[in-house]
């Protein structure tokens, strides 16, 4: 058996053991149920960096003694609100997005040039010279050129999406300000629903019920999606990912 052939066997067996360990592990994956996540530190899904941003100068804090009043305090009675590293608050999401873009552009463009040389530096009268009757050659040159383009582009958009969800204070920024983070998942019927939100938020958009308004996050992250049957059902299998990844056309 010559060394080239021991080759391509050793290529093939290698090729025919990467792809049957990758459909095994694709069929695994779905025909077993999908299991939720186990319980984590809220402050990785926010990310594995803590948040740093430009601040302002800090302030300094008068106290009188025998006050009532405490610094920072919005009532005589205890804050319920979460405003602390690890108190919970919830956060209401309701996005409803349309955006819909019509463009159509079109352009022409057209030129002309007539040059002309008295006779051609002289060489007519060689030309006349040399050859009887002459070639009828024009002192002179024409250019032209012409081009057009046409494009249209439509965007069409619409999204709603309307969610609650319990998120964790992580992080305490120097002026106040509160980064959250949360986690979500349901499952049902060997499909499982996950959402996380995270971002910054002001103390004083928490509202008396302590909750909060998506639209009241700073830096928002929020991701709605699931895994599972359905999920499985709707993305394209392993070979044609894989033909696409590849395919430059």
């Amino acid at each position: 058996m010559s060394e080239t052939h021991t080759l391509k066997t050793a290529a093939t067996v290698a090729m025919t053991a990467m792809l049957g360990a990758c459909a095994t592990s694709g069929i695994s994956d779905k025909m077993a149920s999908p299991e939720l996540t186990p319980i984590q530190n809220p402050a990785v899904v926010a990310g594995p960096y803590p948040v740093s941003m430009p601040q302002p100068a800090p302030l300094a804090q008068n106290y009188s003694q025998n006050s009532l009043w405490r610094t920072g305090a919005r009532s005589f009675f205890d804050d319920q609100r979460a405003g602390n590293i690890g108190d919970i608050l919830t956060v209401n999401i309701a996005i409803s997005d349309q955006a819909q873009v019509n463009n159509t552009t079109s352009r022409s463009k057209s030129g002309s040039t007539s040059a002309e040389m008295n006779a051609m530096f002289g060489l007519n009268e060689l030309i006349d010279r040399n050859i009887p009757g002459g070639i009828g050659l024009s002192p002179g040159a024409d250019f032209g050129s012409s081009s057009t383009s046409n494009g249209t582009g439509t965007v069409n958009r619409a999204e709603s999406i309307n969610l609650t969800v319990a998120a964790v204070i992580t992080q305490k920024l120097p002026n106040g300000n509160l980064v959250i983070a949360g986690s979500q998942e349901v499952k049902v019927n060997n499909e499982v629903r996950e959402l996380l939100v995270g971002g910054i938020i002001r103390p004083q958009d928490i509202s008396a019920t302590n909750t909060i308004s998506h639209t009241q996050l700073a830096q928002a992250r929020i991701s709605y999606g699931g895994r599972g049957d359905l999920s499985n059902l709707q993305r394209a299998g392993f070979s044609q990912r894989a033909v696409e990844a590849v395919n430059p056309f």
